[in-house]
């Protein structure tokens, strides 16, 4: 289960789904279910909905998110370089010297770097020191471009998205790296559920939701009907003044949002102890998931947060296969 995990991670790593553009890691996931033969559903957000049956009437839903952070064109500069804006919420800092692919509304791709406006230590005496912010900083196309016109001519327009690089790489050690881990490591391992779920009917019915705009927070503001409780499975934080570790599975009892449901909650935790998980329960105080945004959203249900420990949320983050296969272990506990 661990190989198939860390594959299908790499698969949806490969695809670029900054919010608001998902259709391809949606139709890719899509597939994947269908090759399960579980009943599948796009609904009109662009959510994918897969759906399982199981020996009653109960509905559990579990939801992770293929958007990612991004960034967009906001203008095309006299000089042939792009002003940009941020998708979500990266830490712009570390997006300096980064590759990125500019996707144009007709489906070209080009690639190009994301640099201060005074990155080169030669020439800017400040190059050390300008702030790293989306206004201080453009997009360099990897393309014969001295102009506003060069560039129109390629293609390039207000509103393209940009998608930044993952980088992500697997050691021989364990440790999973790469932008956007935040929550595609969690859509690999409700993967890893659904190969398990082909083999072996669960108690309740279950639908994994893969949500679309998380990220700018709305991805599950609206959830089918007939289901009784959601669970997030998202990052678990890592920090100051909290327990999670990079092996840990998560229990995330409150955060931005408010607590989430004791029972659930206190079910995990228990569960986590049964099977001898490594597992954490925290706070989040700067955080919210998709089932803060269901029931905000007013869908009658109750909610749990769970995820695999992720260090450096929105930078360049890192977790251990450790917490993923806890993470994996305590959904399946809480199924069977």
């Amino acid at each position: 289960m661990k190989d198939y995990i860390l594959e299908t991670l790499k698969d949806i790593m490969a695809i670029d789904s900054p919010s608001g553009y998902c259709h391809n890691a949606i139709h890719y996931c899509q597939s994947k279910a269908n090759e399960f033969g579980f009943k599948t559903e796009i609904n009109k957000k662009g959510n994918l909905e897969i759906y399982i049956d199981g020996e009653d009437d109960y509905t559990i839903g579990f939801c992770a998110h293929v958007d990612t952070l991004g960034l967009m064109v906001r203008s095309v500069q006299s000089n042939g370089t792009l002003a940009f804006t941020n998708v979500g919420g990266p830490i712009v800092p570390t997006l300096d010297g980064e590759y990125c692919r500019i996707i144009t509304r007709d489906q070209k791709t080009y690639t190009g770097t994301i640099l201060s406006n005074s990155p080169a230590a030669h020439v800017f005496k400040d190059a050390s020191s300008l702030e790293r912010s989306c206004d201080k900083m453009h997009i360099r196309i990897d393309e014969i471009v001295k102009s506003k016109d060069d560039v129109m001519k390629l293609g390039i327009a207000n509103g393209d998205y940009i998608a930044i690089e993952t980088k992500t790489e697997i050691t021989d050690s364990g440790f999973i790296k790469s932008r956007f881990l935040d929550d595609k490591m969690s859509v690999a391992i409700l993967f890893g559920i659904l190969k398990t779920l082909k083999d072996k009917k669960p108690k309740h019915n279950i639908v994994i939701m893969l949500s679309t705009y998380e990220e700018v927070g709305h991805g599950s503001s609206y959830v089918p009907n007939d289901l009784d409780e959601l669970i997030a499975v998202d990052m678990g934080c890592i920090g100051s003044d909290l327990s999670c570790t990079e092996y840990d599975v998560s229990i995330c009892a409150k955060d931005g949002s408010g607590p989430y449901d004791y029972d659930m909650t206190s079910r995990f935790i228990q569960l986590a102890k049964d099977h001898n998980l490594n597992y954490a329960v925290d706070i989040y105080p700067f955080y919210s998931s998709d089932v803060s945004a269901a029931l905000r959203g007013g869908n009658n249900i109750k909610g749990a947060l769970i995820g695999p420990g992720i260090g450096a949320s929105h930078g360049m983050e890192r977790t251990h296969i450790d917490a993923v296969m806890n993470t994996y272990e305590l959904i399946k506990a809480y199924i069977y």
